[in-house]
């Protein structure tokens, strides 16, 4: 054993210390990767993708979108978590951040303890799209079909434990409805079979549905919002039919736990900045989007809050996942 002398020691640890202090300049000083926990195509993915060059402007470096999906959500949100905790590494975080910690049993993670939550983006409806082939033009006709045709009709989701998988639960529950739920890997492939017919329903993320809706494809039986969703002033809410349904979908970054506090407030001011430009404010509108500004602290609440609220949901609806 070669002994060091404690001042030899001590002095080498001095250098380290002030060697990387001086390697280290203002946050951030390299490109940051936005994690999406699901394939192209679906809301994580589009909404990604519209801040992530807003970003970029704002903090001077790339923010680049890396698609990881698979495990209902989990593959992506369990590799932000276990990634290094220096601010590089973000996670759009969505709804079944939430809804995943109850309906999965053995995670390797608790989300809620082991992120920092960084900014809310926005919060948008779900939409309860029917494919154009199904003999029915509302709601009520819709409950109505149903138990006309038990399991006949297979409802789609995005993935087991996303908020469009939960808000067919909660209204299966709240009908009576009986469905049987298909979950596809995105909305994407699940909207691609809608299209086709092979499946009937689904309680979309308004923003990936949207266009279709619009184009005539498929055809919006209502809203999962309170309130009418201004970009659709035509379409119901659920709630009119089924008294006191409800359900949105949430969006924000978040870095793992431990992260520069620097960092959290960096990306946190550049997000508030971005959602208060009115060109910003267009575009998420257009996606029915309600932008949700704040600090880290009002974001960390929206996932505590959101968490406790679908675990009610999963708990009575008995749903696991598939």
């Amino acid at each position: 054993m070669h002994h060091i002398s404690p001042y030899a020691a001590l002095l080498f640890g001095c250098l380290t210390f002030f060697s990387s202090f001086a390697s280290a300049g203002p946050y951030p000083e390299k490109p940051i990767r936005l994690v999406v926990p699901y394939p192209p195509g679906g809301t994580t993915d589009v909404l990604a993708r519209i801040i992530s060059q807003g970003l970029t402007e704002k903090l001077g470096v790339a923010v680049i979108v890396e698609n990881k999906p698979g495990g209902g959500n989990n593959i992506g949100t369990e590799f932000v978590i276990k990634s290094p905790p220096d601010g590089y590494t973000m996670l759009l975080t969505n709804p079944a951040n939430g809804i995943n910690a109850s309906l999965y049993k053995n995670l390797s993670f608790t989300f809620v303890n082991d992120v920092a939550p960084v900014a809310g983006i926005v919060r948008t409806p779900n939409v309860m799209v029917v494919t154009n082939g199904m003999p029915v033009k509302t709601v009520a006709e819709f409950i109505e079909y149903c138990k006309s045709n038990p399991s006949k009709v297979n409802m789609a989701s995005s993935g087991s434990g996303t908020s469009v998988h939960l808000s067919g639960e909660l209204f299966k529950s709240m009908t009576g409805c009986k469905m049987t739920h298909i979950p596809y890997k995105g909305a994407g492939p699940a909207l691609n079979d809608l299209l086709g017919g092979q499946v009937q329903v689904i309680f979309d993320n308004l923003p990936s549905s949207a266009g279709f809706i619009k184009d005539g494809r498929i055809r919006a039986l209502g809203v999962t919002s309170v309130a009418i969703e201004p970009s659709l002033p035509n379409v119901p809410t659920i709630a009119e039919t089924v008294p006191g349904y409800e359900a949105t979908a949430w969006f924000g970054l978040s870095m793992p736990k431990g992260s520069p506090r620097e960092a959290v407030e960096k990306v946190n001011t550049a997000m508030n900045q971005l959602l208060a430009d009115p060109k910003m404010q267009r575009r998420l509108a257009d996606l029915g989007g309600v932008p949700i500004p704040g600090t880290p602290e009002d974001f960390g609440r929206t996932i505590s809050n959101e968490t406790q609220k679908w675990e009610k949901v999963v708990k009575a609806s008995g749903a696991t996942v598939d």
